[in-house]
């Protein structure tokens, strides 16, 4: 038995060398290039043939990475990673590897941040509405002022006539007032005449 012994442990030597060499032979390590929009993609090959590509955005607030799996018959798989996490299959996976992020990111359905464009359609939509503010403004102060002339020139017409009147009324009041006072005097005169009369 003892004898037997070292051929065992060479033997268990051989096969566990052989089993590490056939690792090292058969799987790459991932090599690593810049990509498109501020990305970067690594490639690798496993010891089945497997090839995975992940390309990894730097700063992009839609997406923070996408996985292409091919495996040794052709058949790929993509998947999308959001900046939290959540993980979804990719639709269109044509160009996936050098698309820009916000494309690959609506492939995944991701929806783009709309704040932004809605703060620019509310700037625009004030600033139209600043804009007719200001017409409408004019067209109030143009109103005014024609409103403004008419009443004066209005004024004034009322006020002609009304001094004209009152100049009528008044020549005729005088007028009244001289054939009044005149009668009061011719009736007096004839009162005190008839008084003369009366007493011897």
């Amino acid at each position: 038995m003892t004898k037997w012994l070292p051929i065992v442990i060479l033997a268990m030597i051989m096969v566990l060398a052989a089993g590490c060499s056939k690792t090292t032979e058969t799987s790459t390590e991932a090599t690593t290039k810049p990509g498109a929009d501020n990305s970067e993609i690594a490639t690798k090959v496993d010891a089945n043939g497997v090839k995975t590509e992940e390309r990894t955005f730097k700063g992009n607030p839609r997406i923070a990475r996408v996985v292409v799996t091919t495996d040794k018959n052709g058949k790929r798989t993509v998947k999308a990673y959001s900046p939290s996490g959540e993980e979804r299959p990719v639709k269109d996976d044509e160009n996936v590897l050098t698309e820009t992020g916000d494309k690959v990111a609506d492939g995944a359905g991701w929806v783009a941040d709309k704040s932004k464009d809605v703060a620019g359609e509310a700037k625009s939509v004030g600033e139209t509405a600043a804009d007719k503010t200001v017409a409408v403004g004019e067209k109030t102060a143009d109103t005014a002022k024609s409103v403004g002339t008419k009443t004066v020139d209005g004024a004034k017409k009322v006020g002609d006539k009304t001094v004209s009147g009152a100049k009528t009324v008044g020549d005729k009041t005088v007028s009244g007032a001289k054939t009044v006072g005149d009668k009061t005097v011719s009736g007096a005169k004839k009162a005190g005449d008839a008084v003369k009369k009366v007493i011897p």
